[in-house]
This record gives C-alpha cells, sequence and structure tokens, in this order.
C-alpha cells in the first residue's frame, strides 16, 4: 500500500500501519518467504515487525482491514466490546471486484508459489482502496 500511495503522490497525506488479529508472532519480523517474494517485486518488508490490533485502532484509523473473514470477525468483535471507533472495518479484497476470492490465503504451507499468490491478491486489493480512497477523501475520480 505505501507503494501505491508514492507512486499516487500522497505519502505525506496518507498514513499506513500494519497490526495482526493474533498475538503468535509479535515483535518478530515478517516470514523469510515473504520478504524475499516482496523483494522480487522492489518492495522492502525489513523495518516491519508483527504487533497486535488493539481498540484504538480503530479509534485511530480511517480504515482497518482484515485479510480474511475469520479476521473481520475478530476486528468485528473488538469494535463491538471496545466502544465502536470511527475505522471502517472490512476485507482488503472487497476493494478487489476482480480477484477471485475475497479472502487472501494464508501462503504459510502453499511454498513460493502462495507467497506469490498472496501478493498478487494484496497488490490488487491495494488498488482498489487507493482508488476508494483518493475518491473519497482527495477528490480524485
Amino acid at each position: 500500500m505505501r507503494r501505491e500511495v508514492e507512486r499516487a503522490g500522497l505519502a505525506d497525506r496518507v498514513e499506513i500501519d500494519s497490526a495482526g488479529t493474533h498475538s503468535y508472532h509479535l515483535g518478530l519480523p515478517p516470514d523469510r518467504r515473504s520478504s524475499e517474494a516482496a523483494a522480487a517485486r522492489g518492495l522492502d518488508l525489513s523495518n516491519l515487525r508483527a504487533r497486535q490490533v488493539s481498540v484504538q485502532d480503530l479509534q485511530q484509523w480511517d480504515y482497518v482491514l482484515a485479510m480474511d473473514s475469520a479476521n473481520l470477525e475478530v476486528l468485528n468483535a473488538l469494535r463491538q466490546g471496545g466502544n465502536g471507533g470511527r475505522a471502517h472495518v472490512a476485507r482488503l479484497l472487497d476493494y478487489a471486484p476482480s480477484a477471485d476470492t475475497r479472502d487472501v490465503p494464508d501462503p504459510y504451507y502453499g511454498g513460493v508459489q502462495g507467497f506469490e499468490r498472496v501478493l498478487d491478491l494484496i497488490e490488487s486489493g491495494c488498488e482498489g482502496l487507493l482508488e476508494a480512497v483518493q475518491k473519497k477523501h482527495f477528490s480524485i475520480r
């Protein structure tokens, strides 16, 4: 998403963060295979470290996006238990109408091809999300 925002010339106006719904890998960098697949596309994930999403995220951010339906359920439960929040909560692939799925699959057991597929889906979702953000917040059609 950062690359898409930079390409659109909005890096100084759009803030992006990342968090997971579970605490499995707190403080750890992305899976080596994710980093390698991303690097092959010119993306540097080396500064990322896992953190868990919080109620404050739902209050601070305009959009909080889930990678799949199970994570969306966790986010909605967090919203209900924590005073709502202002964030629009959805799945990332809700912004990728041409994707053949609404859930980004877990690539952990899918080999290199699984990580490539996930990146394809995420890039598609980010492109659609940026388009929606531009239309809603920046009057860019």
